[in-house]
């Protein structure tokens, strides 16, 4: 795809969040909870923004395929190797349930299996960062870049949930991180993610993450000026280290496969 379609793309992804926002903010701190057959919570917020979001996308790109975390895969008969959209209405649902305003939208645009399209939506802080290959990072029309920080000594990382690491076989990971780097925070999901775009957050280490918590996020960091390592973890699942280039180096050498 030529840029100016990934910015049309881009535009559209931003739209979808515009309709996700209108059923997500209204159910903030008033919704009943479910618990999924993973153990992982779901709400109706979830879902209603996850209907709205493909409206949207569908109804601008009919030939592309849909990957989205609450009704799974979408793919067109005439083409299955179409672009594809990922979505997550809701990262951070234990936030949002909790009444904590640090959960956000993700939706991202996949060619080739490769992202080139992000956009990480974070609607109770009405912060919105959005790129697409070549085109820089923005939050709210601004552009950012990551830290480039290179001194682990002197830096600010965020470690994903501890349990993340257990599943992923990474808690030795998890343990260098937080002996070599003297200020270690637990901002996780997209608040995390996007706080590292921002360049608040040094680098983040994200670990047993699916597709769709993975993909804008793999594809911002880059053009936020940042690195991004993807490795795919013990139980299948995708671990991230992104942010400062030369914090991405160091902390990849923790990884002992």
């Amino acid at each position: 795809m030529q840029a100016a379609a990934l910015e049309q793309a881009a535009a559209v992804a931003t739209r979808a969040c515009d309709l996700a926002r209108e059923e997500i903010m209204p159910r903030f701190r008033s919704v009943a909870v479910e618990i999924k057959a993973d153990g992982s919570p779901v709400t109706e917020a979830d879902r209603a923004a996850e209907r709205a979001i493909r409206g949207a996308l569908r109804e601008a790109y009919p030939e592309f395929g849909l990957l989205g975390e609450e009704y799974g895969a979408e793919e067109p008969e005439t083409d299955p190797a179409a672009p594809r959209w990922i979505i997550d209405p809701i990262d951070g649902t234990v936030s949002f349930v909790r009444g904590i305003p640090l959960f956000g939208t993700l939706i991202a645009l996949l060619v080739e299996g490769e992202p080139v399209v992000g956009v990480i939506d974070l609607p109770a802080l009405d912060q919105r960062f959005v790129g697409w290959r070549g085109g820089g990072c923005r939050c709210n029309g601004r552009p950012v870049q990551t830290s480039q920080q290179s001194d682990l000594r002197r830096s600010i990382v965020s470690l994903g949930d501890p349990i993340g690491f257990e599943w992923a076989g990474r808690r030795e990971v998890w343990d260098r991180v937080s002996h070599e780097a003297p200020l270690v925070r637990g901002y996780t999901d997209a608040f995390g993610h996007a706080s590292v775009l921002a360049g608040g957050v040094d680098a983040m280490v994200d670990c047993c993450l699916n597709p769709w918590d993975a993909a804008a996020t793999q594809l911002l960091a880059l053009e936020a000026g940042g690195a991004c390592v993807t490795r795919h973890g013990k139980t299948g699942k995708l671990d991230l280290v992104f942010g400062s280039p030369a914090l991405v180096e160091q902390i990849c050498d923790f990884f002992e496969d």
